[in-house]
């Protein structure tokens, strides 16, 4: 039988209403069969940090507005793992971060428009755009790249910029026609 669980503290005299749940219904998404232990060890760790975030605010250790943006970050991050799960349909999840719009210099020195992000879009080869989640408030949610995909992506810009650099400092000469040279062949 479930209970309900209701958390309240007060605020200058008043008491908000912070949370009325199930006990327990949090587990359901860190128990779910359908996902891989990897996901499920992440909706777990979501799941904790939620109750740290509720300690906190029943201690009165954090503001309201402290509280409710954490909580809808989370929400935000659990809503994109799981979405990412069901659609690749892996056992595995980036490092995701959630940031809402006053919080993009917190990844970037210089943060991009809000109105030119495009998902699937890489910033500064260490973070990919991955969308938008309302969760009580809009966050933008990124995936930090591996080191093997910034590494991956730093040689195709090398690549691609040693290409360039190369078609500038050689131009054809119009009418000319480029020569190949045959491969000698040997026998073994």
């Amino acid at each position: 039988m479930a209970t309900r669980r209701l958390v309240i503290f007060g605020l200058a005299g008043s008491f908000l209403i912070l949370c009325l749940c199930k006990a327990g219904s949090a587990q359901t998404f860190a128990e779910d069969p359908q996902y891989g232990p990897v996901v499920r060890a992440y909706l777990g760790y979501l799941k904790n940090e939620q109750e740290v975030v509720d300690d906190r605010a029943s201690r009165h250790e954090v503001t309201p507005a402290y509280y409710r943006r954490n909580s809808n970050r989370i929400r935000a991050l659990r809503q994109m793992a799981m979405r990412i799960a069901r659609e690749t349909g892996n056992d595995y999840l980036p490092e995701l971060e959630a940031v809402s719009a006053d919080e993009f210099g917190s990844l970037f020195e210089q943060p991009p428009r809000l109105n030119a992000l495009r998902v699937g879009e890489v910033f500064r080869t260490t973070f990919r755009y991955l969308g938008v989640v309302r969760s009580g408030e809009v966050f933008y949610v990124f995936a930090r790249l591996d080191p093997y995909e910034q590494s991956e992506l730093m040689a195709r810009q090398t690549k691609s910029s040693a290409e360039a650099q190369n078609s500038v400092t050689q131009p054809q000469l119009s009418g000319s026609k480029s020569v190949t040279r045959a491969r000698r062949v040997s026998n073994p």
